[in-house]
């Protein structure tokens, strides 16, 4: 257990130094180290990034690099996403979820091996539907609610790349659509277990949501110290590690017995 609130304070210090990533550590953490099963490691994971999100929104919102228009076209529509990903969650066998889960991993060290994103020019992005961003929301809050991910990887570069805002206010708006879709992907999932029995770690979740705020707070004081190309790099060869090692585990026992699913959102 030890090994499971270091693994806390790195969620968070990945989140200080890079400004995403660290929620991608958060499910295998408390899988491997915690020793949660895989249904209530995915719900607790939600409530834990959410809590960082939200106290890490606190200075941006402050600073106001919050955009409300993204908030509300590309935020809310993610709010229905999460909910039908978190629906669809309770009908997917544990191990499905974590195979595709460790293809997240690998596309996020994809991107940070990339760079980070340039913004689009301002013609770029008047010309961006609202249709469009809501479509975009609404894929990036089914990803949150069907694996567990405060979704950052991939909301941040949404943001820059197709509504053209800037770095910091595309995380600082990125955290606030975490914050709101962590907030319901993880009531559905509490629903889902409670009806099947199954509890959640209350004080394992509060343990990690601080630390990991401990840890972002670090991490930010730290990150101005180090080359930001030389972190992400790092940070992605140890995402392909991490990918791959789930996918051994896991792969095997899907394979084994392929799974039929069937779908409900109700």
């Amino acid at each position: 257990m030890p090994f499971a609130w270091l693994g806390a304070v790195l969620i968070g210090v990945t989140l200080g130094l890079l400004g995403s990533g660290g929620s991608i550590l958060t499910v295998p953490i408390l899988k491997y180290l915690a020793g949660e099963p895989d249904k209530v490691a995915i719900a607790e994971s939600l409530a834990i990034v959410g809590t960082i999100a939200l106290f890490g929104a606190v200075p941006y919102a402050k600073a106001r690099l919050v955009d409300a228009r993204s908030v509300l076209f590309f935020g809310v529509p993610g709010l229905a996403g999460t909910y039908a990903g978190a629906a669809l969650a309770a009908q997917v066998p544990g191990p499905v979820q974590l195979v595709l889960f460790a293809v997240l991993m690998l596309a996020a060290a994809w991107r940070m091996l990339r760079g980070a994103p340039t913004p689009a020019a301002d013609g770029d992005a008047s010309r961006l539907s609202r249709g469009m961003l809501a479509a975009l929301g609404a894929g990036v809050g089914v990803v949150t609610g069907l694996v567990g991910v405060g979704g950052g990887f991939l909301i941040v570069p949404a943001l820059v790349l197709v509504a053209g805002l800037p770095m910091r206010r595309a995380v600082g708006t990125s955290l606030v659509v975490i914050a709101l879709n962590s907030a319901v992907g993880f009531a559905k999932h509490a629903a889902t277990l409670h009806a099947q029995g199954l509890a959640l770690h209350v004080p394992l979740i509060l343990g990690f949501a601080v630390l990991g705020i401990a840890g972002a707070w670090a991490g930010q004081r730290f990150g101005q110290k180090v080359p930001q190309a030389t972190l992400r790099k790092g940070f992605a060869v140890f995402l392909v590690a991490m990918g791959a090692f789930i996918l051994w585990r896991e792969v095997p026992g899907v394979l084994a017995s392929p799974p039929a699913v069937a779908v409900s959102l109700r």
